[in-house]
């Protein structure tokens, strides 16, 4: 790797937030890049999976037993409890629309691949979030199951499940590449090696973003009023999500790993069901899924002053 690229990597990784902040304008900007990119978002994804478990290594994604079992109590409460619950509200309140259906979708996501990525480019642990990110996706094909039945609104559950056992098999496939490269070649990795890794995460997460933002740019000039409705859902939603989850879970013994748990609270995995639900299921929530992307990559930026390490 020559020096030149090993210093943009280096600068990359150090102002990644950045980075993200540029993606997401760029999404706003550029419709056509922002369409075009938008059929690149599963390789994208996965390799995005890829370099976060090249930078954390299996002994972090896989942690104390202990560490698992509780990924999993969180995975249940989270996916399984709160989806159940909230279709259950929208049941007795008589909600419908795409808002509110987007809404239930967001509650039932896995993690977000990025979920590890975000939480290094706060300074923090990205192991809990990447086992999150597992354990979540792992589960998904379960746990989306109360949520369908409650909302038939949200037709075509047997091709999301489908959608997450692909998306399961991307995610033990190109994490256990490099789990594999991570303790041969990079077994005794420098810290100049694994801040050119956290270089290359920041400019993947950058180019998703942008593919993440098509349905937004056009919304501009076509539906402002829309747009701006749906952004300030998404903000609450997300941010709320997050730092409900934080407060909640940094005073206990958890300790520093909150931080993980809270942005893989907050930061769901939406764009699967994109490939997996219909089409007229779909497209009315395209604007909040792609609104949505902008408080989740903003997370490094406008969140880092809440997740600031008030550890011993």
């Amino acid at each position: 790797m020559s020096d030149h690229l090993l210093f943009v990597l280096r600068l990359s990784a150090i102002h990644g937030r950045w980075l993200l902040v540029a993606g997401l304008v760029a999404g706003f900007v550029l419709p056509q890049l922002a369409q075009l990119l938008r059929d690149a978002l599963p390789a994208l994804v996965t390799l995005l999976l890829f370099l976060a478990a090249l930078r954390l290594g299996p002994r972090s994604a896989v942690g104390a037993a202990r560490d698992l079992g509780r990924s999993i109590g969180y995975i249940a409460i989270v996916q399984l409890m709160m989806p159940a619950l909230f279709a259950a509200v929208l049941i007795a309140t008589g909600w419908t629309g795409p808002l509110a259906m987007a809404l239930a979708l967001m509650f039932a996501a896995s993690p977000i691949a990025g979920s590890p990525s975000l939480t290094l480019l706060m300074g923090h642990d990205g192991g809990p979030a990447l086992r999150l990110l597992i354990a979540g996706t792992a589960l998904l094909p379960l746990t989306v199951i109360p949520t369908f039945w409650l909302l038939p609104e949200l037709v075509g559950g047997a091709g999301v499940l489908m959608a997450a056992l692909r998306l399961l098999l991307l995610i033990a496939c190109a994490a256990g590449l490099a789990f594999v490269i991570r303790v041969t070649v990079l077994k005794a990795a420098s810290s100049e090696a694994l801040q050119a890794v956290d270089g290359m995460s920041a400019i993947v997460l950058a180019v998703t973003v942008i593919g993440l933002m098509a349905a937004v740019g056009p919304a501009v000039y076509d539906d402002p009023a829309g747009l701006a409705g749906n952004l300030a859902v998404a903000f609450a939603a997300n941010f709320g999500l997050q730092a409900c989850a934080y407060l909640a879970l940094r005073n206990t013994g958890l300790g520093r790993q909150a931080v993980g748990f809270s942005v893989s609270f907050g930061n769901r995995n939406m764009a699967l069901f994109l490939a997996a639900q219909p089409a007229a299921v779909i497209d009315p929530m395209l604007l909040f899924i792609g609104c949505y992307q902008v408080p989740m990559y903003l997370t490094p930026v406008l969140l880092r002053r809440l997740y600031a390490d008030r550890g011993p």
